[in-house]
């Protein structure tokens, strides 16, 4: 629990089950449903294990605006990995001096556009991961605030795919690194380095997260007796959340402790940047069983949703809690029905396209509403148009529309002019 008495995780069985139903007869499905005072609870329970520190909330994990809003109200900055996020970010007020671009192999769009944005805001702080980075921001005029992305050696995370702390893509050597700061030092505004592990971090990840940390901390010792000064030590986020319904909440407190602990004393000032943690826990994705099929080892549910809404299982084989909620009544829809293996599978046609395999549910049935889990991190951020399906649409569970769902129309908006014969459908969605 954190100070004000909210759980460490909310599991997929603490939703209400009639209050996703009516949400899902009012707006369709596949839907999104988010809690923004669930993300409240959440900044707050970092803020409160890293009181000391700069919290930057990863805005890769979820963009609406109402999010980029809440976690800025709750005392966080916004860290952002493209020149979109950066927009987001500056319309949703969050002050220049609250917004760091990480720039990975930045194309020169992002350079542009964000470059541009530091002289309405000079106060933004820009993070490079590569001496060719470095130039192409000086060829453009930027001299203001320059952090330098390391890559001390060290990388964890849930998947081989998103381990980014010792892989050459991801910043420079810590042998290159000093020499790379004094220059920044020299001719910017040298606002610190950073260094990330990867994603979803946790259990036995965290010694790796310790050892990272442990170097970023001598590399800031090293620059400020060089004479460099260090502002911030930027060690990433990542942290982890139980995705499967019986794995003990992170234990925060523990993480920060070890986190202080292995980072020694420094002059500057230790930052983080999660996102996963922020609102993993703060959204469910609701699909509708269009057709169900009995096979010789599983039965197979057929839904509205699938990989393009909910690309995490395909390209991870991420673990998600599903949950089904019936069609309504009283009773719950596991006491009356057997429970049998389920193979969730979505519209799209590639063996890929699973939520679940032979997990043990309810028996479904056609028409019944599925829920799936903590699917507020990397969920409607990562779904795509693929097979022209268009995206879902995402609400608060008071039922604010925070993206609208898309149409067939949407999907086709950008086709060059090529076809000038008028298509029209009644009851196109």
């Amino acid at each position: 629990m954190s100070d004000d008495g909210s759980p460490a995780v909310r599991r997929l069985g603490n939703w209400d089950a009639e209050g996703l139903r009516a949400l899902a007869e009012e707006h369709g499905t596949p839907l999104y449903v988010f809690d923004p005072a669930r993300v409240r609870e959440n900044c707050r329970r970092l803020r409160g294990a890293f009181p000391d520190a700069e919290v930057q909330y990863a805005a890769k994990a979820h963009t609406a605006r109402r999010t980029l809003e809440t976690v800025h109200d709750e005392g966080l900055a916004v860290e952002c990995a493209s020149a979109g996020e950066v927009r987001r970010a500056l319309r949703a007020g969050v002050p220049g001096e609250d917004v760091t671009y990480t720039a990975v192999n930045p194309p020169a769009a992002d350079l542009e556009y964000v470059v541009g944005a530091w002289r309405d805001h000079p106060d933004l702080t820009i993070t490079a991961g590569a001496a060719d980075t470095v130039d192409r921001l000086e060829e453009r005029g930027f001299d203001g605030r320059l952090r330098l992305r390391v890559n001390p050696g060290v990388g964890a995370g849930h998947h081989e795919k998103v381990v980014t702390g010792g892989h050459p893509k991801f910043g420079v050597g810590l042998d290159r690194a000093p020499a790379l700061a004094a220059r920044i030092d020299e001719s910017f505004a040298f606002a610190g380095i950073h260094a990330h592990a990867g994603s979803g971090i946790s259990g036995d990840d965290l010694a790796d997260h310790r050892e990272l940390v442990r170097r970023m901390g001598e590399l800031a010792r090293d620059l400020e007796a060089d004479g460099v000064p260090v502002e911030t030590v930027d060690v990433g986020g990542g942290f982890g959340v139980p995705y499967r319904e019986d794995d003990p909440a992170l234990d925060l407190d523990a993480v920060a402790d070890a986190t202080r602990e292995a980072l020694g004393e420094i002059e500057g000032q230790l930052a983080v940047e999660p996102g996963r943690y922020v609102v993993a826990d703060t959204g469910v994705l609701l699909t509708r069983v269009n057709t169900v099929k009995d096979a010789p080892e599983t039965v197979v549910a057929g839904t509205d949703a699938g990989m393009t809404a909910l690309l995490r299982p395909a390209m991870y084989d991420a673990f998600h809690a599903v949950r089904n909620l019936g069609r309504g009544g009283d009773r719950p829809v596991d006491a009356d029905r057997e429970t049998v293996g389920v193979t969730v599978a979505g519209p799209v046609c590639e063996t890929a396209d699973l939520l679940c395999e032979n997990r043990p549910l309810p028996r479904p049935a056609r028409g019944d509403l599925l829920a799936v889990g903590n699917a507020g991190a990397y969920g409607y951020e990562m779904a795509s148009t693929y097979n022209s399906r268009p995206r879902p649409a995402e609400v608060t569970l008071a039922g604010e529309v925070l993206r609208r769902r898309e149409t067939l129309a949407d999907v086709s908006r950008l086709d060059a002019p090529g076809d000038s014969t008028p298509h029209s459908h009644e009851g196109e969605p």
